[in-house]
């Protein structure tokens, strides 16, 4: 079932002179909100003061994504060339086990440039299935093997997953649910047609004024068509809860396997985690519109007359494609990072999520890894506008082992958007300890694949870049700095949010600090200040 889209679901919130304001913006995220009204991280006000005539080194981001346009007019500049590497000739030329990695590797690749996995399984299936044979007629956990625990409580997440999140019934009843919870906000309809009561047949006629209304409109009419004909409005929410509860009912759970469209192509023994050295150079195969757009957000090329301005100002981007049209693997997400480490990033963006990690210590040894190496890793908090404290969402910041301790050279980022009424992104995941900041993420604009093309997208992923950007600013200008600092730097020196903010998953009115760790948005300015103080202090 294809998830219920509301385009203008935040104008619900904002008036028309913001919706003016916010369209007229199209690089907000980079404004200062006591210059220009919205809540940006405050970019441009850090160049033209304190980072003015100031010095920098080259800082090398790796992008962990779908892979990147490689001719667009606005990255072809800043993207990473591997200086060891010729281009195209078909040799390991660093012998690093990986064949003309001049802009970066695809782990999602065959031998061969043309063949690439594209469209994937999603991870939730792919668990299900591959333990439901060993574990589908267990009545109690007793009955499993010690050594079957973990890949039983694993398959057990899965089933429970696939029941009430994953199967088009329980999906739709999300999508229902969250479409029911904007009601509250919009009891103004009735005055907009002039009657208390209305049907159906009253918000079709209805002829919307300005997008408000129109976005409004949109919201019951899609409940009032899930409902019985001849529901009135003081009756929906009922009618539709009712639907919402048969639905969850009717929840079944999938009989057909997942087709595994990795092992078709790759190849690698994936079992294996010493098996290596698979996949190809080609980080532009498959839709690449997503790995375009975050790349954009951390370095598009600035000041150069074209398209956009990044956030980062002598960076280099490393694109490492991991992520297909569906969940990534955790091998190939473990790889990617070590590879990143490897070949000098000091900034890993990673813009994707899953509920489940079945090779999670793969991955765990990798953030390890990149610990090890100072290097930052940055996460987007997903997409679900749920509470991610528990069950967690993956990849964490937190140990396998013991769950009260974090990696403290990660971070992960919410959405929030321009303006006071919809500042909490209605997408984004939150949690008082799991979510760490939020920053811009609705409708920044961005690079896209093509030439010259350009345009806005929305979630998690984009919020995510922007504090990857911030990053590789502070480790520009202030080298010293190591990446847990950075980290620290950017918690402390949040605009700080002190009004009531919107719960993505109630609708309630809450503190910031319950949705984040910091309690605030992301501010480069803020951020610069901090760092210029403890690198003065350092070296005092």
């Amino acid at each position: 079932m294809k998830k219920i889209v509301f385009p203008l679901l935040s104008i619900l919130l904002i008036s028309k002179a913001a919706i003016a304001q916010e369209s007229a913006m199209q690089n907000w995220h980079m404004l200062d909100y006591s210059k220009d009204s919205v809540y940006g991280i405050s970019a441009d006000k850090a160049y033209d003061s304190l980072l003015k005539g100031k010095t920098s080194q080259k800082i090398i981001v790796a992008v962990i994504d779908a892979g990147a346009d490689t001719t667009q007019e606005d990255l072809k500049n800043v993207l990473w060339h591997n200086p060891k590497e010729k281009p195209g000739d078909g040799l390991d030329n660093d012998n690093d086990g990986y064949k003309d990695d001049y802009y970066g590797w695809n782990f999602l690749g065959g031998k061969s440039d043309t063949s690439n996995v594209t469209k994937d399984s999603y991870v939730v299936d792919r668990v299900y299935f591959r333990f439901k044979d060993k574990f589908q007629n267990i009545k109690n956990i007793s009955e499993v093997k010690p050594k079957d625990l973990d890949d039983y409580k694993e398959w057990l997440r899965a089933k429970d997953i696939e029941l009430n999140e994953q199967s088009p019934q329980a999906k739709d009843a999300k999508d229902l649910q969250q479409a029911l919870s904007f009601l509250p906000k919009v009891q103004d309809f009735s005055q907009l047609l002039s009657k208390d009561t209305f049907t159906l047949t009253d918000v079709n006629t209805y002829l919307p004024a300005d997008q408000r209304s129109g976005a409004i409109k949109q919201l019951y009419s899609t409940l009032f068509n899930r409902a019985p004909a001849g529901t009135t409005n003081i009756q929906l929410p009922n009618a539709i809860n009712t639907t919402i509860d048969s639905l969850k009912k009717a929840s079944v759970l999938p009989d057909t396997a997942p087709i595994d469209f990795r092992a078709r192509v790759v190849k690698d023994n994936y079992q294996d985690f010493k098996d290596k050295f698979y996949g190809n150079k080609n980080i532009s195969a498959g839709d690449v519109m997503h790995g375009t757009h975050v790349s954009g957000i951390i370095g598009a090329e600035r000041n150069n007359g074209l398209g956009i301005n990044g956030i980062a100002d002598n960076v280099s981007l490393m694109e490492l494609r991991a992520v297909p049209d569906g969940d990534e693997h955790d091998k190939d997400i473990a790889e990617a990072v070590r590879f990143a480490v490897d070949h000098g990033a000091k900034v890993i963006n990673m813009s994707f999520g899953k509920p489940l990690s079945p090779q999670r210590k793969w991955v765990e040894d990798a953030f390890k890894y990149a610990q090890q190496h100072d290097v930052l890793l940055v996460h987007a908090a997903g997409n679900d506008g749920k509470d991610v404290s528990q069950p967690i969402d993956f990849p964490t910041q937190y140990f396998m082992k013991d769950s009260t301790k974090s990696f403290d050279n990660m971070i992960t980022v919410g959405a929030s958007g321009p303006i006071e009424p919809m500042l909490v992104a209605y997408f984004s995941n939150f949690s008082p300890n799991s979510v760490d900041v939020f920053a811009p993420g609705v409708e920044i604009y961005s690079t896209l694949p093509g030439k010259s093309e350009y345009g806005p997208l929305s979630g998690t992923s984009m919020a995510s870049p922007v504090v990857a950007g911030m990053a590789a600013v502070l480790r520009s200008y202030f080298p010293a700095l190591k990446a847990a600092q950075i980290k620290k730097i950017i918690m402390q020196s949040v605009t700080p949010i002190d009004f009531p903010v919107i719960n993505p998953a109630t609708g309630e009115t809450v503190t910031m600090k319950s949705l984040c760790v910091a309690g605030g948005i992301a501010n480069l300015y803020n951020a610069v200040k901090l760092a210029e103080q403890i690198t003065k202090n350092n070296k005092s």
